[in-house]
């Protein structure tokens, strides 16, 4: 079984920072792409980062320059240190990994984490 756990999320004043990690666990060959998204109430989900195994990453317009996605492929786990916290970033964060489980297995296979409640407040 694969599993991915998000943590770190909270509440913070605007302007404030957040970290929020994402630790794959389970039967594990290989980890491709790892991701941020997030959804906030009565909207659609949206993707935040992403970063490849080779340390490549995209940024969702509305976070670059306040957001930075990063991982370490010894802990398979993902981060996102979130900076310059605005009104419209507090929503569900969620966690997702493209995972090759098995050996013999050529294709990996999507998974998502539960998801870290981030809240943004005076």
């Amino acid at each position: 079984q694969v599993q991915l756990v998000e943590s770190g999320g909270g509440l913070v004043q605007p302007g404030g920072s957040l970290r929020l990690s994402c630790a794959a666990s389970g039967s594990i060959f290989s980890i491709n792409v790892m991701g941020w998204y997030r959804q906030a109430p009565g909207k659609e989900r949206e993707l935040v980062a992403t970063i490849t195994s080779g340390s490549t990453t995209t940024y969702a317009d509305s976070v670059k320059g306040r957001f930075t996605i990063s991982r370490d492929n010894v802990k398979n786990t993902v981060y996102l240190q979130m900076n310059s916290l605005k009104p419209e970033d507090p929503a569900v964060y969620y966690c997702n990994a493209d995972i090759r489980p098995f050996t013999w297995q050529s294709y990996g296979m999507n998974y998502w984490g539960k998801g870290t409640l981030v809240t943004v407040s005076s």
